[in-house]
């Protein structure tokens, strides 16, 4: 089960990323653009769960180009990944760290610097890749 120490390691892999906050949460940016941030729940969206399960552990919040490519993720099922109401205009979706495998939380993050990121460092980024 992947812990915040290695979602920290896996965003400052990254080239160009900086670490701050974001509503006095841990966050990571790249060029003042964030693409991942600790999401600890609200009392409201505690409440908005009812009685389904609610995600337990660390959660943190990726980025996605936008509503589309958060949706089609999504529709994937993949265990831990997850949206809630308060998300429900925003292009990005919840991690569960205690629940989603550890090589697709690599994908996920290196998807939400690639979705944030500035082309030409993109670009350069993909081409080493290659």
């Amino acid at each position: 089960m992947p812990t915040l120490a290695d979602v920290e390691r896996l965003c400052t892999a990254l080239p160009s990323v900086s670490e701050g906050t974001t509503f006095r949460n841990r966050a990571w940016f790249v060029d003042k653009a964030v693409f991942c941030w600790v999401r600890p729940f609200t009392q409201a969206d505690l409440r908005r769960f009812g009685d389904a399960r609610v995600p337990r552990g660390d959660i943190v919040g990726l980025r996605t180009e936008d509503l589309a490519e958060r949706d089609a993720i999504l529709s994937e099922g993949v265990p831990g990944l997850f949206t809630i109401e308060h998300l429900a205009h925003h292009p990005g979706y919840l991690v569960e760290l205690d629940v989603v495998d550890p090589a697709r939380l690599a994908a996920a993050v290196e998807d939400a610097w690639l979705a944030r990121a500035p082309a030409p460092l993109a670009r350069t980024f993909l081409d080493a890749q290659r």
